[in-house]
C-alpha cells in the first residue's frame, strides 16, 4: 500500500467519522419523526473530496451508523445506499464540471450542481423508501395501503429538502476550508479556493 492510499483510507474513515457526528449531534425533529441535520454536508464532502467511488463508501458508512446508533436500525441500509449515491452523483457531476474549467468559480458550480443532483436523489429515495415501509406496515399490499404510504411519505419531502440545501450550503462554505489541506487540494484539482 502506497502512502497515497493510506492517507486516502485515512481521510475516508475521517470524514465517515464526521458525518455520522455531523448527522447525530445537531438534530431537529420533524412532524414526520425524522429529523434535519447537517451530515449532508458532509455527505457532499465524502463525493467531493474522494471521488465518487471512495466517497460513496464513505459517505453510505458515516451515515448508516449514525442511524445504527440513533436508534434508526430500520433505515440503515436504506440510507448506506441512499448517501452513498447522493456522494457517488456529487462527486461524479464535481470531477466532471470542474474539469472544464479551473476556476474556482466553475468549482463551485460543480458543487452546487452536483449538490443539487445528489440532494434530490435523497429526497426521492426516502419518500420511495417511507412510502414503501408506510405500505408494508399496514399489513395488506394494495392500492389503498400504497397510496396511503405515497400521502405520509410525502409530509417529509419539504424537510428532506430543507435539509439537502442546508447540505449544500455547507459544504460550499467549508470547501476552501478543506482545499487548504495540500492532499485534499490535489485530490479535487484545485490550486486555491479563496476562503470567504
Amino acid at each position: 500500500m502506497t502512502n497515497q492510499n493510506l492517507k486516502k483510507i485515512v481521510t475516508a474513515a475521517l470524514l465517515a467519522a464526521m458525518t455520522c457526528i455531523a448527522t447525530m449531534i445537531i438534530k431537529i425533529p420533524t412532524p414526520t419523526f425524522g429529523y434535519i441535520h447537517p451530515g449532508d454536508c458532509f455527505v457532499l464532502l465524502c463525493g467531493v473530496v474522494l471521488g465518487p467511488a471512495g466517497g460513496a463508501l464513505a459517505a453510505g458508512i458515516g451515515s448508516m451508523f449514525s442511524d445504527i446508533f440513533s436508534g434508526y436500525a430500520s433505515w440503515a441500509p436504506a440510507t448506506f445506499l441512499i448517501k452513498a449515491l447522493t456522494a457517488g452523483i456529487a462527486g461524479l457531476l464535481f470531477r466532471s464540471i470542474s474539469r472544464r474549467s479551473h476556476s474556482a468559480g466553475a468549482r463551485y458550480i460543480a458543487i452546487v450542481t452536483g449538490g443539487i443532483i445528489g440532494e434530490a436523489v435523497m429526497v426521492i429515495g426516502y419518500f420511495l423508501y417511507e412510502a414503501g415501509l408506510a405500505a408494508f406496515g399496514t399489513g395488506a399490499l394494495n392500492q389503498a395501503s400504497i397510496a396511503a404510504g405515497i400521502a405520509s411519505s410525502a409530509t417529509g419531502i419539504p424537510f428532506n429538502i430543507v435539509q439537502g440545501v442546508v447540505g449544500i450550503i455547507l459544504s460550499v462554505l467549508l470547501l476552501p476550508v478543506l482545499s487548504k489541506v495540500p492532499d485534499v487540494r490535489e485530490w479535487i484539482g484545485v490550486g486555491s479556493l479563496k476562503a470567504s
